[in-house]
């Protein structure tokens, strides 16, 4: 079975590094005069196989409740479909057997939630999340850790120094790292990744993963493609901008959001 990096290695060479978010804010539902429903089929329509993931956030469809799950699997399974890999902005994290049971509902074979790839959280310590490391190794699944996040509240966590002398975030790093030299020695591209604000001003050494780099915060919190590559130091095959409402404030019109994507993708070659 092929990995998942591979996988996200071949798409993004033939589409682009684009990770697009379908982030059904309740003020873009309004904006657009349409329901959850049909938001979620805009965006697989404007942007199944036009880049190299689409990122559901979940709590926007969990808010609706079963409503809104059965119409989060009706647009996974739509882009899966198309041969889009969809990575799942969950953000799970927990120990022993509920690990477990969050790793099989969203990276488990055949499960309702299937997906390609799911964020994780690992403040819980990244060991705890070895049961989503195992099945996503097993199922040729990814999953993306966070990392270091954008939002004001994360640096006084995420930038805590360890015994070792780095930041929490950087041990977190280095421990996917590790992960990803254990699992996939050889390949040109891991299956875990990491998550990385593209407004964090944090020196670490993103450029050095073996795994792939979510970079969220490009287009409307105001990173930029420079930003991406001054964080990546030149390695930016590995990095994945993920953009959301910078480009949904171009929708319903699909057409429009096309041309948007097709712009975004294009200033990151």
């Amino acid at each position: 079975m092929d990995s998942f990096g591979k996988h996200l290695m071949e798409v993004s060479q033939r589409t682009n590094r684009l990770c697009v978010g379908i982030d059904p804010h309740p003020y873009l539902l309004e904006e657009w005069g349409v329901d959850l429903r049909e938001f979620s089929q805009i965006c697989v329509e404007a942007f199944a196989g036009r880049v190299a993931m689409v990122k559901p956030q979940v709590a926007f469809y969990e808010a609706e409740g079963a409503r809104g799950f059965s119409i989060l699997e009706e647009t996974i399974g739509r882009l899966r479909e198309a041969g889009t890999l969809v990575l799942a902005d969950a953000k799970r994290g927990d120990i022993g057997s509920t690990m477990a049971a969050y790793s099989r509902a969203w990276l488990g074979q055949g499960a309702p939630l299937e997906v390609d790839a799911v964020t994780l959280s690992p403040y819980l310590g990244v060991g705890s999340l070895t049961p989503a490391f195992d099945l996503a190794a097993e199922n040729g699944k990814g999953v993306f850790v966070l990392g270091a996040t954008s939002n004001p509240e994360a640096s006084t966590v995420q930038g805590c120094v360890t015994s070792d002398g780095v930041t929490l975030a950087e041990d977190v790093i280095g421990r996917v790292d590790a992960l990803n030299k254990k699992h996939f020695a050889g390949e040109d591209l891991g299956s875990f990744g990491v998550v990385f604000g593209a407004t964090v001003t944090l020196d670490a050494n993103i450029g050095a993963f073996t795994g792939p780099v979510l970079l969220p915060g490009v287009g409307a919190q105001g990173a930029t493609v420079e930003d991406v590559n001054r964080l990546m130091r030149g390695n930016v095959d590995r990095a994945f901008p993920n953009i959301s409402r910078a480009l949904l404030s171009h929708g319903p019109n699909v057409a429009e959001l096309q041309k948007e994507c097709d712009s975004l993708a294009g200033s990151l070659s």
